[in-house]
């Protein structure tokens, strides 16, 4: 018997954080409107730049309830990429849309933007919407979605010492500022403007922010390259969390209790999906490094 349901197609691109938005989004949308959702893995990422970002599908890692759409669904070659943009372009005049494309604004700045009601069929959504306002809804539904998956985990140490402290997480993800002596040619217009010692400077108040909000903190510092980090964070205060891949990486945010969140969509999911129910997040009051306005949630505390 076939599946009469509306459908709709999610578009993966970019880096992990942002399909996670992607998703979360796409997902929320196909709950509110009783759809399918069925995911595109493959046209967000098989131009020839995307291997040069390093980017590729990484959502396998999740416990997704989703299904991988058809290839009837994709646009995964130049062919169908054209078409792609000039159903788009079409579809501008439709009463019934087919595309659901985030909208951007001047400089491409984009917020908050509720997705109307589905008139059709089949709906095929596109965008980063890097906002909790998006999903908020169905929150628990997002926090079993993005378990990662126990075939990708291993055991670690660090899992006690997260737990049975006043635990908190730092991220510094190098490459993405500039540096003394590191200069990354690929950054974007926004993280270009945040300088390595503006994150640093950042980290320091919220350093000083936990050591007068609780007792007995507990720093962890993650990266993805720790060259240098000692003479900034003495060892002897600071634990480094290394020898780890991505998702092992990501899932010990589970286990911390509080954050002094980076500027990174990464670490910003690892706060968010974060279940400690007293935990406190701290994120920058001058630092966004999303096109989105509304991309910091509300309630975390600005320093």
């Amino acid at each position: 018997m076939k599946n009469h349901k509306k459908k709709i197609v999610v578009r993966i691109a970019a880096g992990l954080g942002n399909q996670m938005f992607m998703y979360a989004n796409a997902l929320s949308v196909a709950k509110k409107n009783h759809c399918d959702l069925l995911i595109d893995d493959e046209s967000g990422f098989f131009q020839k730049k995307n291997s040069t970002f390093d980017r590729d599908y990484k959502l396998f890692y999740f416990n997704l309830s989703s299904k991988l759409a058809p290839s009837k669904f994709k646009f995964n070659n130049y062919w169908l990429h054209l078409i792609r943009k000039i159903s788009i372009f079409f579809d501008r005049f439709n009463n019934y849309k087919k595309f659901q494309i985030e909208h951007k604004g001047s400089n491409k700045i984009t917020s908050f933007k509720s997705i109307k009601k589905i008139n059709t069929n089949l709906l095929y959504i596109e965008g980063n919407y890097e906002s909790e306002k998006y999903f908020m809804n169905i929150k628990k539904d997002i926090n079993k979605e993005f378990l990662v998956k126990k075939k990708y985990l291993k055991k670690n140490s660090h899992i006690s010492l997260l737990k049975n402290n006043n635990s908190i997480s730092i991220h510094i993800r190098r490459g993405r500022f500039h540096e003394p002596d590191y200069i990354n040619e690929n950054k974007s217009n926004y993280t270009g403007k945040i300088t390595f010692i503006e994150m640093i400077k950042y980290i320091q108040r919220g350093i000083k922010f936990f050591k007068n909000k609780i007792d007995n903190p507990k720093f962890f510092i993650w990266s993805n390259n720790f060259n240098n980090l000692e003479k900034f964070f003495d060892p002897k205060e600071f634990i480094f969390i290394k020898g780890n891949n991505t998702m092992n990486d990501f899932n010990l945010f589970n286990y911390c209790k509080h954050f002094i969140v980076s500027p990174s969509s990464f670490h910003w999911w690892g706060a968010w999906l974060n279940r400690y129910p007293n935990k406190i997040c701290c994120r920058p009051r001058n630092l966004n490094p999303s096109n989105n306005k509304n991309f910091w949630p509300g309630k975390w505390h600005k320093i």
